[in-house]
């Protein structure tokens, strides 16, 4: 059982070493606005480093897995940046129904492994 702990709070420190890496670089404020160099348009995606499952998030909800698919969302422009607040609030649900209803997903609001898959993946 001890393994695990260890296990669990190195991969933690991992990720939020990465975050805080992130932000000092300004990849988590928002996505980038700049062209790049070929004259095509630069992934212009955030680095969404807060959580990495598939839990069920809902409405109601505070912390990291929401803060996660808030990030997921508003790269995708489905909720504005700053939005991303970690509380999962009526903007955050409607933004998750829009999003399902758009790929057709149960828009139930409700962010469980088919939606976390197509955030990932679309």
């Amino acid at each position: 059982m001890k393994t695990n702990t260890l296990s669990h709070a190195v991969k933690r420190t991992a990720v939020l070493t990465a975050t805080a890496g992130l932000l000092t670089a300004g990849l988590l404020t928002g996505p980038a606005s700049a062209d790049s160099p070929a004259g095509g348009r630069a992934d212009t995606r955030a680095a969404c480093a807060y959580y990495n499952g598939n839990a069920l998030t809902v409405y109601g909800q505070r912390g990291d897995r929401v803060r996660q698919v808030q990030c997921l969302l508003a790269n995708r422009r489905y909720l504005p940046w700053g939005d991303v607040t970690g509380y999962f609030g009526p903007k955050t649900r409607a933004a998750v129904k829009k999003f399902q209803s758009r790929h057709h997903l149960t828009a139930d609001g409700k962010v469980g492994k088919k939606t976390w898959y197509a955030l990932y993946h679309a």
